[in-house]
């Protein structure tokens, strides 16, 4: 039993080796979700996907909440590539 346990903390704990908060603007409201991935990219992409569910009702909603730019993106502390920020030197 603590065997498996074990294995399944580590599984979990090897999948979310990143993370990102992102903040998006749609239809006159902001959500900010944070989420965690195996790559920068699906930290990112998942934190759109909650905070667009904050934002958006029905898919066509949702999905075009999904295409909105992010107005903030920081993933690991820095920001992500193709948020439209730089990161500070």
């Amino acid at each position: 039993m603590l065997g498996m346990l074990g294995l399944i903390w580590y599984a979990s704990a090897s999948l979310s080796q990143h993370s990102c908060e992102v903040c998006i603007a749609y239809e006159g409201q902001s959500a900010c979700r944070k989420a965690e991935g195996a790559t920068p990219d699906e930290a990112r992409q998942t934190a759109i996907d909650l905070a667009c569910a904050m934002l958006a009702s029905g898919m066509t909603d949702s999905l075009a909440c999904q295409r909105t730019e992010p107005s903030s993106v920081t993933c690991d502390g820095s920001y992500a590539t193709g948020s439209g920020r730089q990161e500070p030197r």
